[in-house]
């Protein structure tokens, strides 16, 4: 393959295909069709002259060639990241798209003020929502902003700590009036609960409070908050949620209002480079404000809630 030759979105497939695992899985993270990415692999294979990938089963398996190249390619996407975050950095208008992640249940029920308040501000600047439990790569521009529970180690990431959340145990007012009000953490031994699959430590940190239950009150199980918090109002059982949200109910009662809750902390997290951008910061104070921190990333070292 010569200069002239090059096609950056032969690669973008080869690259997308090592890291999904599978064709269906990338062409899902391209927005492609399978028929579509499978001829971009076949032509860079052809372009190429080489057998890039292997079928052992219904896997897909890179080549002793493939594994070369790979190491090369994923250099390039490293340094196509790189000049996009860049490129952002220095736009200078309060317009243009800023991407936003968060769980689902803070994107549902906490982001929505904010969202006004940004757009009387700032009509201009365009918010993409990514709904998501799992921590979306920021250096991969996956999203500009994250909201997260967890502390990010990234030296390019510039992470705020703020105010922590409330997580208690709620059930609907009438779950309760059929299954009766607690007054004690001993009266929950029988009540059936919500948890969190595959997460087999809700009891554990339940038992810890002096609620005597085990897995066999879990009878409900998502990956979902924003499910949990349904199924919770739905009358199915007692669950653990985000105060910010379930209060925002009054169908909702908190159980055992006394317990000490749990405390989730919350980090607000962009790369680096963005603090230069005004749209960004605009939206990053934005949150931060809502979010009860200060308003100011660039003072943020990278993991210092100060």
């Amino acid at each position: 393959m010569n200069a002239h030759g090059f096609d950056w979105n032969q690669m973008r497939a080869f690259l997308a295909t090592i890291e999904a695992g599978s064709l269906s899985a990338a062409a899902r993270a391209l927005g492609l069709t399978q028929p579509t990415l499978s001829r971009q692999i076949a032509a860079l294979e052809d372009d190429l002259g080489l057998l890039l990938f292997e079928r052992v089963g219904r896997r897909l398996t890179l080549t002793e060639a493939g594994r070369r190249l790979a190491e090369q390619v994923r250099a390039m996407g490293a340094a196509a990241d790189r000049i996009a975050i860049t490129a952002s950095s220095q736009s200078q208008a309060l317009e243009g798209r800023v991407r936003i992640t968060a769980v689902d249940i803070l994107v549902a029920h906490v982001l929505p003020p904010v969202l006004e308040t940004l757009y009387a501000i700032a009509p201009g600047i365009e918010i993409e929502i990514i709904a998501s439990n799992s921590i979306d790569d920021l250096m991969r521009r996956e999203a500009d902003i994250a909201i997260r529970h967890v502390q990010p180690d990234h030296e390019d990431l510039i992470a705020r700590r703020c105010r922590d959340t409330e997580v208690a145990l709620y059930a609907a007012s009438s779950f309760l009036e059929k299954f009766g009000r607690p007054i004690q953490p001993s009266d929950l031994a029988e009540a059936p609960f919500i948890g969190f699959a595959p997460d087999d430590s809700v009891d554990q940190e339940l038992n810890r409070r002096g609620i005597p239950v085990t897995r066999g009150n879990f009878r409900w199980l998502c990956v979902s908050s924003l499910v949990g918090l349904e199924l919770i109002r739905r009358g199915l059982g007692i669950g653990l949620t985000f105060a910010d949200a379930a209060d925002q109910f009054p169908d909702l009662e908190r159980v055992l209002p006394d317990m000490e809750p749990l405390r989730a902390p919350v980090w607000l997290t962009v790369h680096r480079e963005l603090r230069t951008s005004p749209r960004m910061r605009i939206v990053f104070d934005a949150l931060a404000e809502s979010f009860g921190s200060s308003p100011d990333p660039s003072r943020a070292a990278p993991g210092n809630p100060d």
